[in-house]
């Protein structure tokens, strides 16, 4: 036996619907109907409107008003009726043309029922109302009294530009709102959404989407939990955890904006930006598709997980366009690159990447004012810093201070030599000078036109001092006892360090100096001219780092030369 196709096995049980409707009117339906096959003209089958002036209720939330008209029979090619056993029922095959108020509907066949002023429709069911709304179905069921269409199989509803397909679909004139219930799928010039559950107003050309709602957009794919679309402007609401994903970056939020014309997002919520191993956090995010940059506001947090650091505040523009961000107000870089954290506080911190060719880049990474930095083993003040990861090297500019365990390097300028974020060695240029405090009134001095300390395993071992070298140091004894003072000037000195003390010093070339007893020492050798001692200024911790502590009136180092910090702010006001 041949299969029938599913408009077959519709026509057939249409069919049998008719033959068994028939059957039981018995004899007495062939009497009272028009003879089968005779067409009806408009003005024949159409039925007198009732007066009905009675007037609806209306809720306090302005509810549409159901005017409760009548459903007119406007054409069939026959129609089928028992007055005397069920007058209000007419069976309609064949062309049925119906309309209720600015609605007109067609199909093959149909039931027509008087007193409840609706209708059943059978294939090619299609309802049209001006030239804005067409929809499409196997079935209808109308009702005249609450105005709902019920449409199944094959539904497809067409308001200008956008299109609704589904196998079931609601339909309510009242409020101009059409919802399916067992998956669908919405299309305009831009999107196509699914989901398992939808609805959409042709007047306000709002939808909402729940249960595994993806919009698929030529450039991403938004997968939510709950969405709102708007045809009209092309803005997808979120309302729920969603992920939009395109070629370049991915984008998590559970509330938030996004304009799939203009590509520009608003997000909440702590929503997540992530592009190229770069994760961007904050309670609030805005992010340009087009232009290539986002904007994070409040209690923000950048993670770069290739090159392992963190740039947080409560301000970050990023720019992926030139792999480049800046952060303000309470901004910290954080490098975990090593078991121990780097943390830098500025102002302002900039990250600024440069390609050298096709196959390289480097990055700077620059703090503005008030910077202050803390880790564990190395901890510096300075106004203003660059970081070149070309050859690894941070440079510290005006009024420079650095610590290491008990030792405190300071001068002009400071630049410090990394080796997979760890010191290396250290360049201080001009008034050079390094202090370790013995106690409270002994100090081991050391000071010179410039300095080179070297480092192993982030402890300092060796201490090049060049040019006019000044020196008052403590000679100790295995048991750490002193055993006098030594004050030296000569032209190159090496001091070695052992267990991040000084150990012992070397001059190369002439040198001079005397050595005093311990009790024999004169007060004014005590401290070299150039001394100082800031431990007053040193962040005690991660924490320390917002709590700007400048150096006392008269302190600070007068620059020996007129050279400049080579930061440059004009990147700061071009990186959008």
């Amino acid at each position: 036996m041949l299969k029938l196709n599913k408009k077959e096995k519709q026509q057939d049980r249409h069919r049998w619907l008719l033959i068994a409707f028939l059957c039981l009117f018995g004899v007495c339906l062939v009497a009272q109907i028009k003879p089968t096959g005779q067409k009806l003209n408009a003005s024949d089958s159409r039925t007198k409107t009732t007066n009905d002036t009675s007037k609806t209720k209306q809720s306090t939330n302005m509810q549409p008003q159901n005017k409760k008209t009548k459903v007119h029979l406007l054409h069939s090619d026959e129609v089928h009726a028992d007055k005397q056993l069920r007058p209000d029922i007419q069976i309609l095959i064949g062309n049925v043309e119906i309309r209720h108020d600015s609605m007109y509907m067609y199909c093959d066949s149909a039931l027509l029922f008087e007193k409840t002023n609706s209708f059943e429709a059978f294939d090619n069911v299609k309802m049209r109302q001006g030239d804005t709304l067409f929809i499409d179905a196997d079935y209808l069921y109308y009702d005249g009294q609450t105005q709902i269409a019920q449409l199944r199989e094959n539904v497809k509803m067409v308001n200008r530009n956008t299109t609704l397909l589904t196998d079931s679909l609601n339909y309510d004139r009242l409020y101009d709102l059409g919802y399916y219930f067992e998956g669908g799928t919405l299309m305009d010039e831009e999107n196509v959404l699914t989901s398992d559950w939808g609805e959409y107003s042709p007047a306000t050309k709002q939808s909402v989407f729940n249960h595994d709602v993806k919009l698929v957009n030529p450039k991403f794919v938004l997968t939510s939990d709950t969405l709102r679309y708007n045809t009209f402007n092309k803005v997808a609401n979120i309302l729920g955890p969603s992920n939009i994903v395109s070629d370049n970056n991915h984008i998590y939020s559970e509330r938030g904006l996004y304009n799939t014309l203009s590509e520009q997002a608003e997000l909440l919520d702590r929503s997540i930006l992530t592009n190229q191993g770069k994760k961007l956090v904050g309670d609030s995010l805005f992010y340009d598709r087009k232009a290539g940059y986002g904007e994070a506001f409040e209690n923000v947090r950048m993670n770069d997980t290739i090159n392992k650091n963190i740039l947080t505040g409560d301000y970050c523009f990023y720019n992926e366009l030139t792999d480049s961000a800046f952060a303000t107000k309470r901004a910290v870089a954080i490098d975990y690159s090593q078991g121990d954290s780097l943390y830098l506080h500025g102002d302002t911190l900039q990250v600024v990447s440069y390609n050298l060719n096709t196959d390289s880049l480097y990055r700077l990474m620059k703090a503005y004012h008030k910077v202050r930095m803390y880790r564990t083993d190395v901890q510096g003040v300075c106004d203003s810093l660059v970081y070149n990861s070309k050859d690894s090297c941070m440079t510290m500019y005006r009024d420079p201070i650095l610590w290491n365990e008990g030792q405190q390097l300071l001068g002009e300028e400071i630049k410090i030599y990394m080796n997979d974020s760890t010191i290396d060695w250290v360049h201080i240029i001009n008034q050079a000078l390094t202090v370790e405090m013995k106690d409270s009134i002994h100090y081991n001095q050391v000071a010179g036109k410039e300095m080179k300390a070297y480092f192993v395993d982030g402890d300092m071992r060796h201490i090049e001092v060049i040019g006019n070298v000044q020196t008052a140091f403590y000679p100790e004894e295995k048991d750490s006892t002193m055993t006098g003072f030594n004050n030296s000037e000569g032209s190159l000195l090496h001091l070695f360090l052992k267990e991040r003390k000084m150990e012992k010093g070397k001059f190369d070339g002439k040198s001079n100096g005397t050595m005093y007893p311990m009790d024999q020492i004169p007060p004014d050798k005590l401290r070299l001219p150039t001394f100082a001692w800031f431990d007053y200024i040193r962040p005690l911790s991660k924490d320390d780092i917002f709590d700007w502590r400048g150096k006392k009136a008269g302190e600070s180092l007068k620059p020996t030369t007129d050279r400049k910090p080579k930061t440059d702010k004009r990147n700061l006001i071009n990186m959008k």
